[in-house]
């Protein structure tokens, strides 16, 4: 038997998790001198690269001290809260990282919640204290407070700090002394997360996380709690609604490193794979085969936003994708359910529509790239807040929003704010910088980055966590400008658009494939614009002084996935395919929708 402990990394967005993993890996000498993984070890997916930040919990386990650490990596973001909740059932304690200039920010609290909730050891790690003017003990006073104000109980408040810079490679107790390794955070973690203490009892282990392999098929991932799993065991599949299924354990594995081992028992309190069964879903629990007894199953936040996903219907389907009928999305979109707690899908009235409900704009858009990288052809809808009826008075989710920004533009984000329902509750400065703190509707926050960005140059960071439901605010106002919408299908010739170029700004360069009903442009009043921009230039063999001035156009705006999402209107649907991202209406022709507008 050998000493395990079961550690999870939680922080909000950008604070350092996944690189302080990259140096636990490297001090624990994971990697031969010759090698050279790189950094950010664990975001190995194509989107996590991108976008710089953790989307899926990962494994790793290292050894130090005679000890075996499994570290849980974890997301930030709390659009994938699902995936904290979750993987937090097999840890024992957890390491809280705070930037040391920025201090807990809404998803620290959201992370922090969930493991004083689930009655974890925290232990926190001020990080980044070489930022310049950084205030890493006002930071640390900062974390108790919210410790306190999240009900934590004495022995949580009692917590161990460390300080230091994960990116420059140092931990230790005064951060006015950078060390020269992250030593004393493994022995703080050593020293004060507990071990597991298995209780007596027949085997039980809750299933927390999935893997596929296209070579063995689906595998189990959790925490064995007490008891024991062998190689070719029989065992109990218990389901949440209490249905019981009868298997047997092929293969056991054990994380080593960035790897698995094969093993012939499961110590407990180690986190396991386990091969061979069928049938299972998040949440069941292994128990033994003769007498059974079911842990609780684990609980999942509400979603608080729902799109329409729909197949794809343009004139230009299936020219790029490989997957565009409504039987390839719907077999997707059950694949995903399998492994994404967060998620919920229903049908919406036809074969070919589904509404899919997640945690915000982010968890499904991660959802959509992820398809389209695959070949996926499908039309996504405006996402819409879930309205519930509480004491037959309608609620809609409220959001605690944060805004950092340089201070001289702070009075025009505070007026964008309040236009959508938004109240301040909290404004205070740091350095050259504001840092304001609003309760907003989630409506409110529907392309309020955008105009944000746009008002601050770019210098505005955002970020946001789900409060809780409330009455309804009243009206929002929605984006003033209208659409400029194509009258044919053809290529958009430089000569037209330049023409137009006064009307509004473009979403297309010249020669690109346009049809009829596609949003080319927004327009610069409120009301849509049809207009022709595949027609060419009349050519005639009179010369006049200025019409053979060239086209100069300005550049067109190319929305990423959210921004095109946030952008939409209720009569427009986002045309998602592997290559191309296109705006359109619902109603192609023009003639359909002055039918189907109300008098």
């Amino acid at each position: 038997m050998k000493d395990i402990l079961n550690i999870a990394i939680i922080a909000h967005v950008d604070h350092g998790k996944t690189t302080l993993v990259d140096k636990i890996m490297h001090y624990c000498q994971l990697f031969r001198d010759n090698q050279n993984p790189g950094e950010l070890i664990l975001d190995n997916n194509d989107l996590e690269r991108e976008r710089g930040i953790t989307i899926v919990s990962k494994n790793v386990s290292v050894q130090y001290k005679d000890t075996k650490i499994n570290i849980i990596d974890t997301p930030g973001h709390a659009d994938f809260g699902g995936e904290v909740e979750r993987v937090l059932n097999m840890a024992d304690g957890v390491l809280l990282l705070v930037d040391a200039f920025e201090g807990p920010m809404p998803q620290t609290r959201f992370v922090l919640q969930k493991a004083i909730q689930m009655g974890l050891k925290p232990c926190v790690v001020v990080n980044k204290v070489d930022k310049p003017n950084c205030d890493p003990e006002g930071v640390h006073e900062a974390v108790f407070d919210l410790m306190f104000d999240l009900g934590a109980e004495e022995w949580q408040l009692d917590f161990p700090t460390v300080y230091g810079s994960a990116k420059e490679n140092w931990m230790g107790e005064d951060w006015r002394n950078p060390g020269d390794s992250i030593a004393p955070l493994l022995d703080m973690v050593l020293e004060h997360i507990p071990r597991y203490e298995a209780a007596e009892g027949n085997t039980q282990m809750l299933i927390t996380s999935l893997d596929y392999s296209s070579y063995t098929g689906r595998i189990a991932i959790g925490r064995l709690q007490r008891g024991t799993l062998r190689e070719g065991m029989d065992v109990l599949l218990i389901k949440r609604d209490g249905k019981r299924i009868k298997s047997r354990i092929k293969e056991l594995h054990t994380f080593e490193g960035l790897g698995r081992n094969r093993v012939q028992e499961l110590q407990t309190g180690d986190i396991g794979a386990i091969l061979g069964l069928e049938g299972f879903e998040i949440g069941d629990t292994i128990a033994d085969a003769e007498n059974p007894e079911a842990l609780p199953s684990i609980a999942i936040d509400e979603p608080t936003m729902s799109m329409l996903f729909t197949i794809n219907d343009s004139p230009f389907f299936g020219k790029e994708g490989k997957f565009v009928t409504s039987r390839h999305l719907a077999e997707r979109l059950e694949r995903e359910l399998e492994k994404n707690l967060a998620l919920r899908v229903e049908n919406a009235g036809s074969a070919e529509q589904f509404m899919v409900f997640g945690r915000g704009v982010m968890h499904l858009s991660v959802l959509i790239e992820t398809m389209r990288r695959e070949g996926y052809e499908l039309q996504i809808g405006q996402p819409q807040v879930i309205i519930k009826e509480i004491d037959g008075q309608q609620h809609e989710p409220v959001e605690e929003l944060t805004i950092d920004l340089p201070e001289h533009v702070s009075g025009k984000a505070v007026e964008m704010v309040a236009l959508r329902k938004g109240e301040m509750t909290k404004m205070e400065a740091r350095g050259d910088r504001m840092l304001c703190e609003f309760l907003i509707p989630s409506r409110g926050i529907i392309g309020l980055r955008n105009q944000l960005l746009t008002a601050t140059a770019g210098e505005a960071i955002m970020a946001h966590r789900f409060l809780e439901y409330q009455p309804l605010k009243g009206e929002i106002p929605q984006r003033l400008s209208g659409s400029i919408v194509s009258m044919e299908t053809g290529k958009a010739i430089a000569y037209s658009l330049d023409k137009l170029q006064d009307r509004g700004r473009f979403f297309v360069e010249p020669m690109e494939e346009i049809y009829e009903g596609q949003v080319i442009g927004e327009n610069t009043r409120p009301d849509d614009m049809v207009v022709n921009v595949t027609k060419t230039k009349k050519l005639t063999n009179v010369r006049a002084a200025g019409s053979d001035d060239k086209a100069r156009l300005a550049p067109a705006i190319k929305f990423s996935l959210e921004e095109a999402l946030e952008y939409i209107q209720k009569d427009e649907y986002v045309e998602v395919t592997p290559k191309s991202l296109r705006l359109r209406k619902i109603l192609l022709k023009e003639t359909d929708r002055k039918r189907g507008k109300p008098m």
